[in-house]
Protein backbone atom coordinates (compact mmCIF):
# COMPACT_ATOMS: atom_id res chain seq x y z
CA UNK A 1 0.00 0.00 0.00
CA UNK A 2 2.89 2.04 0.40
CA UNK A 3 4.12 1.98 -2.93
CA UNK A 4 0.22 3.75 -4.07
CA UNK A 5 0.69 6.18 -1.03
CA UNK A 6 4.13 7.26 -2.69
CA UNK A 7 2.29 8.02 -6.26
CA UNK A 8 0.71 11.13 -4.25
CA UNK A 9 -2.86 9.16 -4.61
CA UNK A 10 -5.48 11.28 -1.39
CA UNK A 11 -6.48 8.54 1.58
CA UNK A 12 -9.95 7.73 0.57
CA UNK A 13 -8.71 5.95 -2.49
CA UNK A 14 -6.26 4.69 -0.68
CA UNK A 15 -8.69 2.87 1.26
CA UNK A 16 -10.50 1.71 -1.58
CA UNK A 17 -7.13 0.33 -3.11
CA UNK A 18 -6.22 -1.87 0.27
CA UNK A 19 -9.87 -3.25 0.04
CA UNK A 20 -9.78 -4.25 -3.78
CA UNK A 21 -6.41 -5.66 -2.53
CA UNK A 22 -3.94 -4.67 -4.95
CA UNK A 23 -0.74 -5.52 -3.92
CA UNK A 24 1.52 -2.68 -6.38
CA UNK A 25 0.69 -0.49 -9.13
CA UNK A 26 1.11 -1.36 -12.43
CA UNK A 27 3.79 0.27 -14.76
CA UNK A 28 1.44 3.03 -16.48
CA UNK A 29 -0.42 3.96 -12.73
CA UNK A 30 3.49 4.49 -11.62
CA UNK A 31 4.51 6.27 -14.38
CA UNK A 32 0.92 8.37 -15.48
CA UNK A 33 -0.73 8.88 -11.57
CA UNK A 34 2.05 11.60 -10.47
CA UNK A 35 1.67 13.40 -13.84
CA UNK A 36 -2.17 13.29 -13.62
CA UNK A 37 -1.89 14.43 -9.70
CA UNK A 38 0.05 17.38 -10.87
CA UNK A 39 -2.29 18.77 -13.29
CA UNK A 40 -0.28 17.60 -16.36
CA UNK A 41 -1.95 16.63 -19.96
CA UNK A 42 -1.21 13.16 -20.61
CA UNK A 43 -1.29 10.89 -23.29
CA UNK A 44 -0.39 7.05 -22.12
CA UNK A 45 -0.15 4.21 -24.23
CA UNK A 46 -1.37 1.05 -22.77
CA UNK A 47 -3.38 -1.59 -23.07
CA UNK A 48 -6.58 -2.98 -21.75
CA UNK A 49 -6.37 -4.14 -18.73
CA UNK A 50 -3.37 -2.02 -17.67
CA UNK A 51 -5.09 -0.58 -14.34
CA UNK A 52 -5.46 3.11 -16.41
CA UNK A 53 -8.76 3.72 -14.53
CA UNK A 54 -7.25 4.43 -11.35
CA UNK A 55 -4.79 6.62 -13.10
CA UNK A 56 -7.36 9.25 -14.46
CA UNK A 57 -10.03 7.88 -11.51
CA UNK A 58 -7.66 9.04 -8.88
CA UNK A 59 -6.95 12.68 -10.66
CA UNK A 60 -10.45 13.17 -11.10
CA UNK A 61 -11.85 11.88 -7.49
CA UNK A 62 -9.25 14.09 -5.89
CA UNK A 63 -10.24 17.47 -7.94
CA UNK A 64 -14.16 16.75 -7.41
CA UNK A 65 -16.47 17.99 -5.25
CA UNK A 66 -20.24 16.54 -4.38
CA UNK A 67 -22.87 18.81 -5.48
CA UNK A 68 -20.33 21.46 -7.77
CA UNK A 69 -21.44 20.50 -11.07
CA UNK A 70 -19.82 18.21 -13.75
CA UNK A 71 -16.37 18.27 -13.05
CA UNK A 72 -14.79 15.44 -15.06
CA UNK A 73 -15.93 13.73 -18.30
CA UNK A 74 -14.42 10.30 -19.61
CA UNK A 75 -15.31 9.36 -22.91
CA UNK A 76 -15.46 6.05 -24.31
CA UNK A 77 -16.11 4.28 -27.93
CA UNK A 78 -18.63 1.43 -26.29
CA UNK A 79 -21.32 1.19 -23.95
CA UNK A 80 -19.07 -2.00 -21.71
CA UNK A 81 -16.31 0.36 -21.39
CA UNK A 82 -18.75 2.90 -20.56
CA UNK A 83 -19.91 0.51 -17.39
CA UNK A 84 -17.00 -0.81 -16.93
CA UNK A 85 -15.25 2.35 -16.16
CA UNK A 86 -18.34 3.83 -13.98
CA UNK A 87 -18.09 0.31 -11.84
CA UNK A 88 -14.37 1.24 -11.33
CA UNK A 89 -14.79 4.93 -10.05
CA UNK A 90 -17.72 4.05 -8.12
CA UNK A 91 -15.64 1.69 -6.13
CA UNK A 92 -12.54 4.03 -6.29
CA UNK A 93 -14.77 6.96 -4.71
CA UNK A 94 -16.25 5.10 -2.03
CA UNK A 95 -14.99 6.97 0.33
CA UNK A 96 -15.31 10.19 -1.07
CA UNK A 97 -18.88 9.94 -2.94
CA UNK A 98 -19.73 11.67 -5.97
CA UNK A 99 -22.68 10.93 -7.96
CA UNK A 100 -21.16 8.71 -10.69
CA UNK A 101 -23.39 8.89 -14.31
CA UNK A 102 -23.20 6.54 -17.17
CA UNK A 103 -24.39 8.22 -20.04
CA UNK A 104 -25.31 5.92 -23.26
CA UNK A 105 -27.07 4.57 -25.92
CA UNK A 106 -30.04 2.60 -26.02
CA UNK A 107 -31.51 3.61 -22.89
CA UNK A 108 -34.04 6.05 -22.48
CA UNK A 109 -33.07 10.12 -22.14
CA UNK A 110 -35.11 10.99 -19.63
CA UNK A 111 -33.59 9.66 -16.60
CA UNK A 112 -30.16 10.92 -18.03
CA UNK A 113 -31.49 14.02 -18.48
CA UNK A 114 -32.68 14.13 -14.61
CA UNK A 115 -29.53 12.52 -13.09
CA UNK A 116 -27.16 14.80 -15.15
CA UNK A 117 -29.01 17.98 -13.21
CA UNK A 118 -27.09 16.12 -9.85
CA UNK A 119 -24.25 14.55 -11.73
CA UNK A 120 -20.52 14.82 -10.43
CA UNK A 121 -18.95 12.62 -13.30
CA UNK A 122 -20.06 11.64 -16.15
CA UNK A 123 -18.31 8.69 -18.42
CA UNK A 124 -20.10 8.38 -21.60
CA UNK A 125 -20.31 7.95 -25.33
CA UNK A 126 -19.83 10.44 -27.77
CA UNK A 127 -23.07 10.02 -29.74
CA UNK A 128 -25.28 10.00 -26.49
CA UNK A 129 -23.33 13.03 -25.03
CA UNK A 130 -23.24 15.14 -28.13
CA UNK A 131 -27.31 14.21 -28.45
CA UNK A 132 -27.34 15.77 -24.61
CA UNK A 133 -25.64 19.15 -25.67
CA UNK A 134 -27.50 19.67 -28.91
CA UNK A 135 -30.47 19.54 -25.98
CA UNK A 136 -28.97 21.21 -23.70
CA UNK A 137 -29.60 19.20 -20.68
CA UNK A 138 -25.56 18.96 -20.11
CA UNK A 139 -23.57 21.33 -18.58
CA UNK A 140 -19.65 21.32 -19.19
CA UNK A 141 -19.09 24.89 -17.44
CA UNK A 142 -17.47 23.49 -14.52
CA UNK A 143 -15.08 20.94 -16.31
CA UNK A 144 -11.95 20.41 -14.60
CA UNK A 145 -11.11 17.17 -16.26
CA UNK A 146 -11.48 15.57 -19.77
CA UNK A 147 -10.73 11.64 -20.53
CA UNK A 148 -10.98 10.13 -23.83
CA UNK A 149 -10.26 6.44 -23.47
CA UNK A 150 -9.59 4.46 -25.89
CA UNK A 151 -8.98 7.10 -28.06
CA UNK A 152 -7.66 4.83 -31.25
CA UNK A 153 -10.85 2.82 -31.17
CA UNK A 154 -12.72 6.53 -31.33
CA UNK A 155 -11.18 7.00 -35.10
CA UNK A 156 -12.09 3.24 -35.74
CA UNK A 157 -15.58 3.64 -34.97
CA UNK A 158 -16.23 6.84 -37.04
CA UNK A 159 -17.31 9.15 -33.49
CA UNK A 160 -14.00 11.48 -34.34
CA UNK A 161 -16.07 14.49 -35.60
CA UNK A 162 -18.64 14.05 -32.66
CA UNK A 163 -14.99 13.80 -30.36
CA UNK A 164 -14.17 16.85 -31.30
CA UNK A 165 -17.32 18.79 -31.27
CA UNK A 166 -17.64 17.94 -27.94
CA UNK A 167 -13.99 19.30 -27.33
CA UNK A 168 -14.95 22.21 -28.44
CA UNK A 169 -17.84 22.78 -26.39
CA UNK A 170 -15.69 22.08 -23.44
CA UNK A 171 -13.75 25.04 -20.85
CA UNK A 172 -10.24 25.71 -22.67
CA UNK A 173 -9.22 26.00 -18.77
CA UNK A 174 -9.18 21.92 -18.05
CA UNK A 175 -6.69 19.15 -18.22
CA UNK A 176 -6.80 16.25 -20.67
CA UNK A 177 -5.97 13.10 -20.99
CA UNK A 178 -6.11 10.56 -23.43
CA UNK A 179 -5.35 6.63 -23.37
CA UNK A 180 -5.29 4.35 -26.21
CA UNK A 181 -3.79 1.20 -27.28
CA UNK A 182 -1.79 2.66 -30.32
CA UNK A 183 -1.13 6.20 -31.11
CA UNK A 184 -1.34 6.48 -34.80
CA UNK A 185 -0.99 9.50 -36.68
CA UNK A 186 -4.87 10.56 -36.39
CA UNK A 187 -4.27 10.47 -32.56
CA UNK A 188 -1.31 12.69 -32.35
CA UNK A 189 -2.93 14.99 -34.57
CA UNK A 190 -6.28 15.65 -32.09
CA UNK A 191 -3.74 15.81 -29.00
CA UNK A 192 -1.53 18.83 -30.86
CA UNK A 193 -4.93 20.37 -31.55
CA UNK A 194 -6.68 20.15 -27.91
CA UNK A 195 -4.27 19.38 -25.39
CA UNK A 196 -1.55 21.78 -23.82
CA UNK A 197 1.94 20.09 -23.61
CA UNK A 198 1.16 17.18 -23.14
CA UNK A 199 3.63 14.83 -21.49
CA UNK A 200 3.70 11.11 -23.56
CA UNK A 201 4.19 7.70 -20.82
CA UNK A 202 4.04 4.76 -22.47
CA UNK A 203 4.08 0.96 -20.61
CA UNK A 204 5.01 -2.29 -22.29
CA UNK A 205 2.56 -4.59 -23.13
CA UNK A 206 0.62 -6.36 -20.68
CA UNK A 207 0.61 -10.15 -22.50
CA UNK A 208 3.70 -11.46 -22.20
CA UNK A 209 5.23 -12.76 -25.36
CA UNK A 210 7.37 -15.47 -23.76
CA UNK A 211 4.22 -17.19 -23.14
CA UNK A 212 2.06 -16.30 -25.56
CA UNK A 213 1.43 -19.29 -28.65
CA UNK A 214 0.52 -17.95 -31.70
CA UNK A 215 -0.51 -20.55 -34.74
CA UNK A 216 -2.49 -20.56 -37.92
CA UNK A 217 -4.54 -23.72 -39.59
CA UNK A 218 -4.79 -23.60 -42.92
CA UNK A 219 -8.42 -25.14 -43.91
CA UNK A 220 -10.93 -24.92 -46.58
CA UNK A 221 -13.74 -22.64 -46.59
CA UNK A 222 -16.58 -25.63 -45.58
CA UNK A 223 -14.66 -27.50 -43.19
CA UNK A 224 -13.82 -24.48 -41.20
CA UNK A 225 -16.45 -24.62 -38.35
CA UNK A 226 -15.81 -28.44 -38.26
CA UNK A 227 -11.89 -27.75 -37.25
CA UNK A 228 -13.15 -24.78 -34.93
CA UNK A 229 -15.68 -27.38 -33.12
CA UNK A 230 -13.13 -30.26 -33.30
CA UNK A 231 -10.40 -27.68 -31.09
CA UNK A 232 -12.47 -26.11 -28.73
CA UNK A 233 -13.26 -30.16 -28.04
CA UNK A 234 -10.01 -31.34 -27.88
CA UNK A 235 -7.44 -27.68 -26.42
CA UNK A 236 -7.63 -27.87 -22.90
CA UNK A 237 -8.95 -24.41 -22.30
CA UNK A 238 -10.19 -22.31 -19.69
CA UNK A 239 -12.37 -18.89 -20.73
CA UNK A 240 -12.28 -18.54 -24.20
CA UNK A 241 -12.72 -15.45 -27.28
CA UNK A 242 -13.62 -16.62 -30.86
CA UNK A 243 -13.63 -13.51 -33.04
CA UNK A 244 -15.39 -12.79 -36.02
CA UNK A 245 -16.07 -9.54 -38.53
CA UNK A 246 -19.60 -9.40 -38.71
CA UNK A 247 -22.93 -10.04 -36.42
CA UNK A 248 -23.79 -12.37 -39.01
CA UNK A 249 -20.75 -14.19 -38.26
CA UNK A 250 -20.74 -14.48 -35.09
CA UNK A 251 -24.69 -15.87 -34.53
CA UNK A 252 -23.73 -18.11 -36.91
CA UNK A 253 -20.64 -19.71 -35.36
CA UNK A 254 -22.27 -19.28 -31.28
CA UNK A 255 -25.37 -20.73 -32.24
CA UNK A 256 -23.89 -24.24 -34.36
CA UNK A 257 -21.62 -24.02 -32.01
CA UNK A 258 -24.42 -24.38 -28.93
CA UNK A 259 -25.67 -26.84 -31.36
CA UNK A 260 -22.44 -29.09 -31.38
CA UNK A 261 -22.04 -29.02 -27.75
CA UNK A 262 -19.82 -26.18 -26.86
CA UNK A 263 -21.17 -23.95 -24.25
CA UNK A 264 -21.32 -20.75 -26.34
CA UNK A 265 -22.60 -17.69 -26.44
CA UNK A 266 -22.48 -14.25 -28.91
CA UNK A 267 -22.26 -10.35 -28.33
CA UNK A 268 -22.20 -8.01 -30.50
CA UNK A 269 -23.67 -4.25 -31.27
CA UNK A 270 -27.03 -5.49 -31.93
CA UNK A 271 -27.89 -6.83 -28.60
CA UNK A 272 -29.64 -4.35 -26.36
CA UNK A 273 -27.56 -3.19 -23.94
CA UNK A 274 -29.62 -5.39 -20.97
CA UNK A 275 -28.67 -8.52 -23.25
CA UNK A 276 -24.71 -7.61 -23.60
CA UNK A 277 -24.73 -6.86 -19.98
CA UNK A 278 -26.61 -10.18 -18.98
CA UNK A 279 -23.72 -11.97 -21.39
CA UNK A 280 -20.84 -10.18 -19.82
CA UNK A 281 -21.94 -11.17 -16.23
CA UNK A 282 -22.47 -14.98 -17.69
CA UNK A 283 -19.06 -14.78 -19.07
CA UNK A 284 -17.17 -13.31 -16.42
CA UNK A 285 -18.62 -16.10 -14.00
CA UNK A 286 -18.04 -18.64 -16.30
CA UNK A 287 -21.25 -20.36 -16.52
CA UNK A 288 -20.62 -19.66 -20.33
CA UNK A 289 -16.99 -20.57 -21.54
CA UNK A 290 -16.64 -19.62 -24.80
CA UNK A 291 -17.41 -15.94 -26.25
CA UNK A 292 -18.32 -14.96 -29.51
CA UNK A 293 -17.76 -11.94 -30.16
CA UNK A 294 -17.35 -8.53 -32.44
CA UNK A 295 -14.20 -6.62 -32.02
CA UNK A 296 -16.56 -3.31 -31.61
CA UNK A 297 -18.61 -5.62 -28.63
CA UNK A 298 -15.34 -6.74 -27.14
CA UNK A 299 -13.05 -3.50 -26.92
CA UNK A 300 -12.04 -2.19 -24.01
CA UNK A 301 -13.31 -4.81 -21.53
CA UNK A 302 -11.00 -6.34 -19.42
CA UNK A 303 -11.64 -10.11 -19.20
CA UNK A 304 -9.29 -12.46 -16.82
CA UNK A 305 -8.76 -15.71 -17.24
CA UNK A 306 -8.76 -15.74 -21.25
CA UNK A 307 -6.76 -18.75 -22.46
CA UNK A 308 -7.06 -19.01 -25.86
CA UNK A 309 -8.32 -16.52 -28.52
CA UNK A 310 -9.28 -17.58 -32.24
CA UNK A 311 -9.45 -15.67 -34.90
CA UNK A 312 -12.31 -17.57 -37.06
CA UNK A 313 -12.61 -14.49 -38.79
CA UNK A 314 -8.81 -12.50 -39.69
CA UNK A 315 -9.32 -8.91 -38.94
CA UNK A 316 -9.24 -6.64 -41.65
CA UNK A 317 -7.08 -3.52 -39.67
CA UNK A 318 -3.96 -5.17 -38.71
CA UNK A 319 -4.13 -3.33 -35.84
CA UNK A 320 -6.73 -4.83 -34.70
CA UNK A 321 -5.21 -7.82 -34.76
CA UNK A 322 -3.13 -7.03 -31.89
CA UNK A 323 -5.68 -5.90 -29.54
CA UNK A 324 -7.55 -9.78 -30.29
CA UNK A 325 -4.45 -11.38 -28.87
CA UNK A 326 -4.01 -9.28 -26.30
CA UNK A 327 -6.63 -10.53 -24.57
CA UNK A 328 -4.27 -13.49 -23.34
CA UNK A 329 -1.66 -14.46 -21.97
CA UNK A 330 -1.57 -11.75 -18.99
CA UNK A 331 -0.53 -11.19 -15.34
CA UNK A 332 2.08 -14.60 -15.86
CA UNK A 333 -0.57 -16.83 -17.29
CA UNK A 334 -0.06 -18.88 -21.18
CA UNK A 335 -2.08 -17.58 -23.73
CA UNK A 336 -2.61 -18.97 -27.13
CA UNK A 337 -4.04 -17.35 -30.50
CA UNK A 338 -5.42 -19.70 -32.74
CA UNK A 339 -6.14 -18.36 -36.63
CA UNK A 340 -8.26 -20.05 -38.83
CA UNK A 341 -7.45 -18.96 -42.55
CA UNK A 342 -9.53 -19.84 -45.38
CA UNK A 343 -9.69 -18.55 -48.52
CA UNK A 344 -11.40 -15.34 -47.75
CA UNK A 345 -8.74 -14.52 -45.27
CA UNK A 346 -5.24 -14.31 -47.06
CA UNK A 347 -5.85 -11.43 -47.93
CA UNK A 348 -6.02 -10.02 -44.40
CA UNK A 349 -3.95 -12.03 -42.69
CA UNK A 350 -0.90 -11.00 -45.39
CA UNK A 351 -1.33 -7.53 -44.23
CA UNK A 352 -1.24 -8.93 -40.40
CA UNK A 353 1.56 -10.31 -41.23
CA UNK A 354 3.04 -7.42 -43.19
CA UNK A 355 2.94 -4.59 -40.36
CA UNK A 356 2.90 -6.92 -37.39
CA UNK A 357 6.31 -7.88 -35.88
CA UNK A 358 4.80 -11.05 -34.77
CA UNK A 359 5.93 -14.69 -35.00
CA UNK A 360 2.83 -17.00 -36.07
CA UNK A 361 3.78 -21.12 -36.60
CA UNK A 362 1.98 -22.73 -39.25
CA UNK A 363 0.17 -26.24 -38.05
CA UNK A 364 0.04 -29.55 -39.76
CA UNK A 365 -3.22 -30.02 -41.55
CA UNK A 366 -5.74 -31.89 -39.25
CA UNK A 367 -8.84 -34.37 -41.19
CA UNK A 368 -11.58 -33.37 -38.66
CA UNK A 369 -15.29 -34.95 -39.37
CA UNK A 370 -17.61 -32.64 -40.47
CA UNK A 371 -20.38 -31.59 -37.77
CA UNK A 372 -23.71 -30.33 -38.53
CA UNK A 373 -24.64 -26.60 -39.42
CA UNK A 374 -28.17 -26.14 -38.20
CA UNK A 375 -28.41 -22.59 -37.65
CA UNK A 376 -28.11 -20.30 -41.11
CA UNK A 377 -28.62 -16.29 -40.64
CA UNK A 378 -32.34 -15.63 -42.78
CA UNK A 379 -32.12 -13.17 -45.54
CA UNK A 380 -34.44 -10.18 -45.24
CA UNK A 381 -36.67 -9.53 -47.61
CA UNK A 382 -36.22 -6.83 -50.26
CA UNK A 383 -39.77 -5.11 -48.89
CA UNK A 384 -37.97 -5.26 -44.90
CA UNK A 385 -34.69 -4.33 -46.40
CA UNK A 386 -36.53 -1.09 -48.11
CA UNK A 387 -38.08 0.13 -44.90
CA UNK A 388 -35.79 -0.44 -42.71
CA UNK A 389 -33.04 1.49 -44.88
CA UNK A 390 -35.64 4.62 -45.77
CA UNK A 391 -38.06 4.95 -42.87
Amino acid sequence: MECFKNLGIIEPVLRSIEEEKFEKPSEIQEKSIPLVLAGNDVIAMSATGSGKTLVFGSGIIQKSEKGKGIQALILTPTRELAEQNTKALRKFSKYKALRIASIYGGLSINPQIHELNFTDVVVGTPGRILDHIERRTINFSKLKILVLDEADRMFDMGFIDDVKTILKMCPAERQTLMFSATIPKEVSELASHYMKKPVKVSAESHVDPRKLTQVYYNIEDNKKFSLLVYLLKNEKSGLVMVFCNTRKSTDFVANNLSGNGVNAIAIHGGLSQAKRGSIMDNFHSKRVSVLVCTDVAARGLDIKGVSHVYNYDIPKDNREYIHRIGRTARAGNDGKAINLISGRDHDNFSRVLRYNDVEITKEDKIEVPFVDIKWVPRKRSFRKRFFRRNF
